[in-house]
Order: C-alpha cells, then structure tokens, then sequence
C-alpha cells in the first residue's frame, strides 16, 4: 500500500547564523513547536560555519581600511545561498539595522513566501559584497543596534508563523491585533469582574454585539490617537 505523498509546509524559514544554539528554546515553544508539529510551517537553523573555507572555520576578518571589530566574510555566505537555494524561489533577507523597518504589513507579505532565507549579520556586520549581489532585501526590527541578527530573526519567524492559515485557532484574534488598519488594540478585560474595586466597563457585560463592536473601535482610535501619534497621522493622511 502506497503512502499518500507527504503535504509541503505553507512557509519554509532557513536561517543562517554562527550562533544556532540561540534559537533552540524559542524554536521549541508555544505557537511555533505546534506549527512545526502540524507541519505547517518548517524552520532550519543553518551554522554558517559549516561552509567556512579553512580548518578554523573561520566567517569573519578584520575589515580592509581598518576600525574597529570584525566583518562577517562573503565567501561562507555566499557558498551557504548556492546550497540552500538549490531549491528555486527563495527570498533571501538579511537582518541588519540598515535595512527597512519591520511591520506588520510587511509581515502579512513575507508570510505568503513559500521559502524564505534570513541571514543573521553579526559584529560589524557584512561584507558590503553580500548585500550588493545575494539579498533580496534588507529588514530592521528598530533603530537600535543588538549584537546580532538572532533576536531579530526570531521576531520576525514568530510573526510570519503566526499568520500562516491554520496556526492560529481563531482567525478573528488575527484580524483585530494592535496594527491591523493602522490602529493598535483596544483593552481587553477577563475575570474578575471586579479586582479591588478595579471593574470591567458595563458594555463588555451587555451582551450588546453591537455597542461593545463601537466600544472597542472608540477605544482603539483613542489608543493610537494618544499612544502613536505616528500612526495616527499615517492613519488620517490615509483618509
């Protein structure tokens, strides 16, 4: 008896890094291990030693022209992309605080590759060759500087996973999260009805589908209004 042919993932993550120990306990938990375990999405971890070209395995050198710190070598990457994309299709992302600031629409695009590649830049970053001819694009999480590109390749697996069709049970939670047209979300409320002297607003306990639907819009527009001045603006220059 033949074997019905095993289903592809809807999104496949590879990710390239020198540090693959770090993503381990994020990889195993929550909302992204019961993806995995449906086979929804798959993620690898890639040591980009592996491609290394010398006995120290070695992926970085001191830049030419000198400063300070350690550039991230071209060859290892390049070598890592020509046996990843053996496989055609791949959108290849590098994570890098030079590159364009991450969003959620931005996340609702990636989240309909079928295959995406995240390089994790690293010291003082890389070879300017890796970014002139092997990335598609360029993603920053925020305008500030971390270590490396692990913490932001986690940010932005997690987001992606978490909008494939099937990994999250409700599909309403999804579509009223901060961000989703513009706005951030509106306060949520669970028992307790009342915590020392804290209540929840009557129109939650109304059961008025109607009036708490106008509620949660009043209180997301106010929210952005006081809370992200930016999106705010962004939102009436829409308008």
């Amino acid at each position: 008896m033949s074997r019905a042919p095993r289903k592809e993932p809807a999104l496949t993550i590879e990710i390239l890094t020198l540090f693959p120990e770090m993503f381990a306990g994020p990889f195993r938990e929550s909302m992204i291990r019961l993806a995995k375990e449906k086979g929804l999405v798959k993620i690898k971890v890639h040591n980009l030693r592996r491609w290394a070209r010398d006995k120290h395995r070695s992926c970085d050198d001191k830049p030419y022209g000198g400063g300070a710190g350690m550039v991230m070598m071209v060859e290892p990457i390049h070598d890592a992309l020509e046996h990843l994309k053996a496989k055609p299709g791949a959108e290849v992302v590098l994570l890098s605080p030079q590159g364009e600031r991450f969003s959620q629409d931005l996340a609702w695009e990636l989240a309909r590759r079928k295959r995406l590649i995240l390089i994790c830049g690293h010291y003082e970053g890389v070879d300017e060759r890796v970014r002139e001819h092997y990335v598609d694009r360029e993603i920053s999480v925020g305008d500030f500087v971390l270590t490396g590109g692990e913490l932001p390749a986690m940010c932005v697996a997690d987001s992606l996973v978490r909008l494939v069709p099937g990994v999250v049970g409700n599909q309403d939670s999804i579509r009223h999260e901060s961000f989703q047209e513009g706005l951030l979300e509106y306060p949520h409320y669970t028992r307790p009805r009342e915590f020392r002297g804290m209540t929840v607003p009557d129109v939650l306990l109304s059961g008025d589908h109607k009036k708490v639907e106008e509620w949660r819009k009043k209180q997301a527009l106010a929210r952005t209004r006081e809370r992200r001045p930016d999106l705010w603006h962004k939102l009436n220059h829409k308008s």
